[in-house]
């Protein structure tokens, strides 16, 4: 006799009917995807370690809360829970200003900025940067993996082209079309990108 294979969406429902075992299950069926695209992101397997870490808990605690609405495949919704801790972390990161100590002619109070940006700055500020992923999502995958790569972690297009298998011109070509068609999409939704 063959065992049932139970969805995501019935594993989530157990889960919520006390079941811990099914909860177990889901992350387990879905833990090397999510991992491994972590792990490509920041190339760095602490980093990684926490980042999934974080994703899970997040996780669980959406589906706790009865948050949770099941809109499309739960792999894709955790992916974006991923992406978007990764952006986090590598937007966290350039805002720390790195002090080059052998220009003796550097100042400090150069790179400081005295005031901290306004609640209405900061509401634009996240507005845009949420447009921006918005319009992300709608390009190819091969585009949106590129884009990411390139901008969130910072890879050299050689970089790129050895992780995605692929040659530096077709990366570069990858590239330059999603650059083409997030300008159509702003265009199109008439999306604005200025503070």
């Amino acid at each position: 006799m063959k065992a049932q294979i139970l969805s995501d969406k019935e594993l989530i429902n157990q889960y919520l009917e006390g079941n811990q075992y099914s909860l177990e299950k889901l992350i387990h069926r879905h833990q090397s995807r999510v991992y491994a695209y972590i792990l490509m992101s920041v190339k760095d397997k602490q980093l990684a370690d926490d980042i999934f870490q974080d994703t899970f808990i997040k996780v669980i605690k959406t589906i706790r809360s009865g948050a949770y609405k099941e809109e499309g495949k739960f792999i894709q919704w955790v992916m974006r829970i991923a992406h978007n801790l990764i952006i986090d972390y590598f937007r966290k990161a350039k805002r720390i200003p790195l002090i080059n100590n052998d220009n003796s002619e550097f100042d400090i109070f150069d790179t400081i900025k005295f005031t901290d940006p306004s609640i209405e700055e900061q509401i634009i500020t996240d507005q845009i940067h949420e447009d921006v992923r918005s319009l992300i999502e709608l390009l190819p995958a091969e585009q949106k993996e590129v884009l990411f790569m390139r901008h969130y972690a910072e890879m050299s297009f050689k970089d790129i082209a050895e992780q995605t298998d692929v040659s530096i011109n077709t990366a570069l070509g990858r590239m330059r079309y999603a650059l083409i068609n997030l300008r159509k999409l702003i265009k199109e939704k008439n999306v604005i990108l200025t503070k």
